[in-house]
């Protein structure tokens, strides 16, 4: 019955797409290969999404419909045709009977039919919202959920942070981050209020983006935030900070970092040597570098594990301090002309000026990137 009701090819693309995106910072997808027993990192929940429920709860509808779903579903046309009320069973129960693009429509057209009847009647009343949501989550149809989202006609319609949070995520595993972004926006003109998760996929979707106006729109929220006391969580702290650092806006991403309460995760203990890096604290970065390395520890004690930026970094500064060891003990300058030495992998034509001089400042700061 399972399977009749909900042909698999209609779930797969983006169920598949959460089962593969590995994110490092807690984000959206995936089993991560790095984690014990198979952790499973999200930006949302299973617990938020619920798409196993809905998915029990819509084979329990159909094995219990009255009538066939063909014969619902015509009655229900012949509702809208003949302007007549829609109950609220009616369009829950259609929720859980629609399993393709055309079922959709027709709820979508019932939808703005039971919210102009009920557009006053708000207390206490269920929230359709998170259903549609879940259905176009199943169904890949995200498109669609934008445009409903977005339409004054249905102000109110999408009255709760959960709608918006399911399809941000939605957005987010499918590299949409645009669209994402003007879900957020959305969501804030409509005066949803936000939740924890909802300032984590913000965060999130300002990362992905990693432009100016995405980092000016984060620093905004946080801000906000704070003035209205929420308490942001680790994960959306943890977005602001790389975001930041990616913006080479080093002395934001420290403040940010600074008051992360706990910094003692993995990700932190990351972010925490890319600042260094970028701030050029070699000392501490050593000592923190020495301490993770040190083999003589009880297996006991917590030791710091690096993500693969870090990695790469501390191996350029290995190979870097190699490269100057070896060539400290040869007297190029006594032996050569100062025109005679010239960078490694460069050539001079007869007459052609010598290369410009290397500044002496720092080593071109990497892009940080946990996805």
């Amino acid at each position: 019955m399972a399977a009749a009701f909900r042909p698999p090819k209609q779930v797969l693309p983006l169920q598949a797409l959460r089962s593969l995106v590995y994110t490092g910072l807690g984000g959206s997808g995936s089993t991560c290969s790095r984690c014990p027993l198979g952790a499973k990192r999200y930006l949302l929940t299973d617990n938020i999404v619920k798409l196993k429920d809905f998915q029990h709860k819509k084979v329990a509808v159909a094995c219990n419909l009255p009538g066939t779903k063909e014969t619902y579903l015509r009655n229900l046309e012949e509702k809208l045709t003949q302007s007549k009320l829609i109950l609220k069973e009616e369009l829950r129960t259609l929720l859980h009977l629609c399993e393709s693009w055309d079922d959709v429509e027709l709820a979508k057209n019932v939808i703005y039919r039971y919210h102009a009847e009920n557009r006053n009647i708000t207390l206490g009343e269920y929230k359709f919202g998170p259903l549609f949501m879940r259905l176009c989550y199943e169904l890949d149809l995200e498109e669609s959920a934008v445009e409903l989202i977005k339409d004054q006609h249905l102000r109110g319609f999408f009255s709760d942070s959960t709608s918006f949070n399911i399809l941000m995520d939605m957005l987010f595993i499918k590299g949409k981050y645009k669209s994402a972004l003007e879900v957020l926006i959305e969501m804030k003109n409509q005066d949803v209020k936000f939740n924890k998760d909802t300032y984590i996929l913000a965060f999130a979707i300002c990362y992905k983006l990693n432009s100016p106006e995405s980092f000016t729109i984060c620093t905004t929220l946080r801000e906000e935030a704070l003035i209205k006391g929420e308490i942001l969580s680790r994960r959306a702290s943890c977005f602001a900070v790389a975001l930041a650092l990616n913006q080479n806006q080093l002395a934001k991403a420290i403040s940010i970092f600074s008051q992360i309460m706990k910094p003692e995760s993995i990700i932190c203990t990351n972010l925490n040597i890319m600042i260094h890096i970028q701030s050029n604290m070699l000392k501490t970065l050593i000592d923190i570098l020495k301490d993770a390395t040190e083999g003589n520890l009880s297996r006991f004690v917590k030791k710091h594990v690096f993500s693969e930026e870090v990695r790469k970094q501390k191996q350029l500064e290995e190979n870097r301090r190699r490269t100057d060891s070896l060539l400290a003990p040869l007297p190029l300058c006594s032996a050569f002309p100062p025109e005679a030495v010239v960078t490694a992998g460069t050539s001079l034509e007869p007459g052609s000026p010598a290369p410009a001089p290397a500044s002496p400042g720092r080593q071109p700061r990497s892009c940080v990137t946990f996805f």
